[in-house]
């Protein structure tokens, strides 16, 4: 006779959930308690994994799938034009259909193409930073992060710079798909998504007609085997691109300048040495991350640790506690060291076939960034409070009021 394990759902397991007022203020801190008495916690609509070798497995195992609709479906949302495009979107496809088009869109993110992007990234914080040096303080958010990725993603894209205001407009829109009130934000989301394909279709013609050494020329000339990407594919990615090309960036970047203001002398090292930005982005993306997790759902019955998770869960998957796992990450993993060489991958662009595309690109933003932000704006404090999003989604300080030495 087979072994059959009890459900993780008929043993006694710690609780956790997003909307927690405990968790808002102090999720890493939730996470460690949990993390420290369970591999599996329960939440609102599933469970949670919350240690590094689990998270690992279920990320890389494909008997876990990303839900349909990107979990849509726990608003009560399965139809209509945000559904279509999110459960037809790269994140939400699993299987032949996944493997397909990230064969294809592969072909447009090289090293070459980020690379290229590397000296305008540069331009442009250099740029804001100009604007705000003579002063000595700054709301960082408002000044600098918010306005430095859409000219880059702009710029990959082959669209003017000029009109980053107009993407940063519907970046901020589209990104409430994220957030758990679609249902309330459905017009603002669906007007936002009306007026980019409008923009990108207008985009897409001029590049059939004259290529150019951008992104989407690359997209529409991408070819496996006779294989091309639809109107519709082009749309759907490049609006992708658009989204976690920017909302991500500029909030990991605040929050990671935030962190230095609490750890100044790491920030004059990282000023004094630019060469240990990579290491930086390593770190600050492990310890102190604006995604907390992402969700899969099981797609059968999976035994791990001496239990089932039974077809159907909800598997929310915690890379924040992950990151911080100490049977991984040592008796350091809950402190910030820019030295530190990490003995293992942090799982902050996920794992597994839906690793992030866009992740060397979000790396290379942040690398070119700080070492200047750190030379640049010496001494720097926070003056004020910096609240953040929700955590659910794509989180973030919502401000960051900081003084540091003028004239740099």
């Amino acid at each position: 006779m087979p072994t059959v394990f009890p459900s993780v759902f008929e043993v006694d397991l710690p609780e956790i959930s997003p909307f927690d007022a405990a968790y808002e203020a102090d999720p890493h801190g939730v996470n460690a308690t949990v993390r420290e008495g369970s591999w599996v916690a329960r939440t609102p609509f599933g469970i949670e994994i919350t240690r590094y070798s689990e998270v690992q497995m279920v990320l890389r195992d494909r008997r876990f799938q990303m839900p349909v609709g990107l979990g849509l479906s726990l608003q009560g949302i399965t139809s209509g034009k945000i559904w279509d495009r999110t459960s037809n979107g790269i994140l939400s496809l699993d299987g032949e259909r996944h493997t397909r088009l990230r064969r294809l869109v592969a072909q447009g993110f090289t090293p070459r193409a980020t690379d290229r992007l590397r000296p305008y990234m540069r331009d442009v914080i250099n740029e804001l930073v100009d604007t705000v040096s003579p002063r000595g303080e700054c709301d960082l958010v408002a000044d600098i992060t918010e306005q430095y990725p859409i000219p880059i993603v702009c710029a990959l894209l082959g669209a003017p710079r000029e009109d980053w205001k107009l993407f940063s407009s519907w970046t901020d829109d589209i990104f409430l798909i994220f957030n758990f009130n679609v249902v309330a934000d459905t017009p603002v989301i669906e007007r936002a998504m009306d007026e980019l394909d409008e923009y990108l279709d207008a985009m897409i013609e001029r590049r059939r007609s004259t290529p150019a050494d951008d992104l989407l020329t690359d997209l529409i000339a991408a070819e496996d085997a006779g294989d091309r990407l639809t109107h519709d594919e082009l749309l759907s990615l490049v609006s992708a691109v658009l989204l976690a090309g920017t909302d991500t960036t500029r909030n990991q970047l605040a929050a990671t300048v935030q962190l230095f203001c609490d750890h100044p002398e790491q920030w004059a090292l990282l000023g004094k040495q630019p060469e240990l930005a990579p290491r930086v982005v390593e770190e600050a993306m492990r310890y102190f991350p604006i995604i907390f997790g992402t969700v899969r759902v099981a797609r059968e019955d999976v035994e791990l640790n001496g239990l089932t998770i039974p077809a159907g869960t909800m598997v929310s998957v915690s890379t924040a506690a992950a990151n911080r796992d100490p049977r991984v990450f040592g008796d350091g993993s809950a402190s910030f060291d820019i030295t530190r060489e990490q003995p293992a991958p942090h799982f902050t662009f996920g794992g597994g076939i839906h690793y992030c595309l866009g992740a060397q690109l979000a790396k290379a933003e942040l690398a070119e960034a700080l070492p200047i932000l750190a030379r640049r704006l010496p001494g720097i404090v926070r003056t004020g409070d910096a609240p953040w999003k929700p955590v659910m989604g794509i989180s973030g300080p919502l401000s960051l009021p900081v003084r540091f030495e003028a004239g740099h």
